[in-house]
């Protein structure tokens, strides 16, 4: 397994990475690239963009929110700069307590308008065990509702900015460069976000009977609806720093954010993920399940390209919380009827050969520090 020289980041990845002749990953290349831009000449293309938009419509933008601490940052730049913004959220259902809190105070600390969606629960339990056999990835649904919904709000209501926060793969994997300026793109959503997969994949399920129906804030607008309305999905990384350490100061000081009170079984941050009570757990203990790692390196890997930990500090992180079984996953095989035994006999269909091994009836894998180490 090639490792990268300055993270924690391996090869075998969901996010599209490489390396250079150094073995320096693109993620970290970016992270480097970020701290070359102006700035401020960024802040003043931004304030020309939001211009082409300001007063002319019902909002002069949509914000997708979840609640998360770089939600209220966006909200925070939307405040900052007198734009009429009409929040949009795609919920889950399944919040930490903080999280719910944050969600339901934003409409009041920010003043704006706030759509929050969310399906039945039967549809939500269908699709998080559909999620699992087909996809391996039970909070599919959320990935989905989430790129989606604002989108479908956006041409519904007729609003052509959307402000999205950070461009994630980019931030984490250096998919694009920083002088690119990407947007938001269908192909983008279906092919990285959705994994190829979409609504119609969660339809005449044996045993589901979920149908087109139950499929409404899945569903991404057609190109010509999108264009009448003139659609455009901006990243305010793009134009703004985005350092998750400082976006949950600036939530937490300025509007009182609240972080989770219970520490998460499988990483150190209690600021990340408080949207959603099985990102930081079952989700991501599916990813460790897959590819043999999970969000102790991603949110280890954050802090090692902020010069605030070093490389040796990270490994032990990943060391400590990346195998961890998450103690929600308990209570998710209760919420969908599913026993412990089944979970496991659908994660390992998803097991990359490359990444593991199994040795006298028990799932290995060589672990960063080049240990082989039995996970079963």
């Amino acid at each position: 397994m090639i490792y990268c020289k300055k993270c924690l980041f391996q090869e075998i990845n969901p996010i599209p990475i490489s390396f250079n002749k150094e073995g320096v990953c693109t993620g970290c290349i970016h992270a480097n690239d970020k701290y070359k831009v102006n700035w401020i000449e960024r802040e003043n293309q931004f304030l020309e963009l939001i211009k082409q938009y300001k007063g002319k419509y019902e909002y002069d933008c949509i914000v997708p929110v979840s609640g998360g601490k770089d939600s209220y940052f966006a909200a925070h730049l939307a405040k900052k700069y007198n734009l009429n913004a009409l929040l949009v959220t795609y919920y889950s259902k399944r919040f930490v307590p903080e999280g719910d809190y944050n969600l339901n105070k934003m409409k009041e600390i920010f003043g704006f308008d706030h759509i929050i969606y969310s399906p039945a629960d039967d549809v939500l339990i269908k699709m998080h065990r559909i999620g699992l056999k087909k996809m391996g990835d039970n909070n599919m649904h959320n990935h989905m509702g989430l790129t989606t919904l604002p989108n479908i709000i956006a041409v519904e209501k007729k609003i052509p900015l959307v402000l999205w926060g950070d461009q994630g793969f980019t931030e984490q994997g250096g998919m694009h460069s920083i002088n690119d300026f990407v947007e938001y793109t269908e192909k983008y959503r279906f092919e990285h976000d959705q994994h190829g997969f979409d609504w119609y994949d969660f339809t005449n399920i044996e045993d589901e009977n979920l149908d087109k129906k139950d499929m409404y804030p899945f569903i991404y607008p057609a190109e010509n609806e999108l264009r009448k309305v003139g659609v455009r999905g901006v990243y305010l990384s793009n134009y703004f720093f985005y350092d998750g350490n400082e976006n949950y100061k600036i939530s937490k000081n300025l509007y009182g954010w609240k972080e989770a009170k219970k520490p998460f079984d499988r990483t150190f941050r209690t600021f990340s993920n408080v949207d959603d009570i099985h990102e930081n757990g079952v989700h991501d203990y599916l990813k460790f399940i897959k590819f043999g790692f999970g969000r102790g390196t991603d949110h280890a890997n954050y802090d090692i390209r902020l010069n605030l930990i070093t490389r040796k500090d990270g490994i032990k992180i990943v060391l400590k919380y990346d195998h961890v079984v998450p103690s929600d996953l308990e209570g998710w095989c209760k919420y969908v009827k599913m026993t412990k035994e089944e979970f496991y006999e659908h994660a390992d269909k998803f097991r990359d050969p490359r990444v593991w091994s199994k040795i006298d009836g028990s799932w290995t894998k060589i672990d960063i520090d080049g240990k082989r180490r039995v996970y079963d």
